[in-house]
């Protein structure tokens, strides 16, 4: 019978990040035969916007969504640098800990359950950049459901129990170009409107709070010679709150320009709702009493800054306990691992949390 290991091996040696469509296809095929041959049922599979999801239905309505991801945030060629491969109790190579050794656990933990009526499993291939094309899919299969576990690695073996809120904007900046030499004073300085809006964006943040606003990728001007007629400047914000979120887009949206005769425009590219601490209370206090029943120490609770799709479920008003996949560590870091005999507890731990939410409901 395959290993844990086994099935983790075929997944990471499949190089799937999300940019690459074959690869990322590719692992969607690995992985629905990994689960067909766990389950004893093939998955459908769902095309959106050129990529292929999974998922599996028990059931014609969903009482419990089990949702994973394939994709990973490594090029194609980071294998042949950074093989697969376990020494002792860990297993490191690309996305072994984010996620695909969640999604081995989560294959498990579904199959140890005598009567999978309910349950329904999604997996997907385009988290890592937002979900794009399989977000609505998750919110479309999370409709009604009494709550959703999310398979995505654990922070130190600690329960994601709130993730904060992820939104992405461009600021696009007009000024007037001119000769830098001859006579700059024609000109309206791209560069000087945004070196003033940059400042404005960081102080929107506030720590106390929670909330981060960071302006990431600047870029404005063409040659050194001439006063640049136009920039851009990329903003990354992060929120606990949807009430955070909202009022720093206002912000952002109510901006006015520096310079007289510069123009400003904001496009938002990305925003998923936080995963508020009240999505997930319920949740894990129930995985905290099933953990003691089996003589697991105590479960630990963390608020993480990272989105997933867990966020999407908890914004439709699904209770969501995330955090449930591997224990190791760096994730999107040189090096990821996880834990191999971590897997089968966290397995059996997942399917007590499932069985124990189908009795209550």
């Amino acid at each position: 019978m395959p290993t844990f290991a086994d099935d983790l091996a075929e997944l990471v040696c499949c190089e799937s990040p999300s940019s690459d469509l074959a690869g990322t296809a590719a692992c969607i095929d690995i992985a629905a035969e990994l689960g067909r041959a766990r389950l004893g049922q093939a998955p459908e599979r769902l095309a959106s916007g050129g990529r292929t999801h999974l998922i599996w239905r028990f059931g014609s309505a969903c009482r419990v969504l089990l949702l994973g991801h394939v994709d990973t945030v490594w090029p194609m060629g980071t294998l042949a640098r950074w093989p697969f491969s376990v020494a002792g109790d860990r297993a490191s190579g690309p996305g072994v800990f984010d996620m695909k050794a969640g999604v081995v656990q989560m294959f498990e933990a579904a199959s140890q359950l005598d009567d999978l009526e309910g349950v329904w499993i999604l997996l997907n291939c385009d988290e890592e950049i937002g979900s794009p094309t399989s977000g609505s899919l998750i919110e479309e299969a999370a409709r009604g459901a009494a709550a959703a576990l999310v398979f995505e690695p654990s922070a130190a073996g600690a329960i994601k129990t709130a993730r904060k809120g992820v939104a992405q904007y461009t600021l696009r900046i007009v000024g007037r170009a001119a000769h830098a030499g001859l006579e700059p004073e024609r000109g309206v300085n791209a560069a000087v409107e945004a070196a003033h809006q940059v400042l404005a964006i960081a102080g929107l943040a506030d720590p106390a709070a929670g909330t981060t606003v960071t302006p990431t990728v600047l870029s404005v001007g063409t040659v050194i010679n001439a006063v640049p007629a136009a920039g851009s400047v990329a903003i990354d914000v992060r929120a606990s709150t949807a009430a955070e979120q909202q009022r720093v887009e206002a912000a952002l949206q109510a901006m006015s320009p520096a310079l007289a005769d510069a123009s400003l425009s904001l496009d938002r590219s990305m925003k998923v709702p936080p995963l508020e601490a009240g999505s997930s209370r319920e949740l894990f206090a129930l995985a905290c009493e099933v953990a003691a029943e089996q003589g697991l120490p105590p479960l630990e609770g963390v608020a993480v800054g990272g989105g997933s799709d867990g966020n999407r479920t908890a914004a439709a008003g699904v209770p969501t306990l995330d955090g449930l996949g591997a224990v190791g560590d760096n994730a999107h870091a040189e090096g990821e691992w996880t834990s191999l005999a971590a897997m089968p507890e966290r397995a059996a731990l997942a399917a007590a949390l499932i069985r124990r939410i189908l009795g209550l409901h």
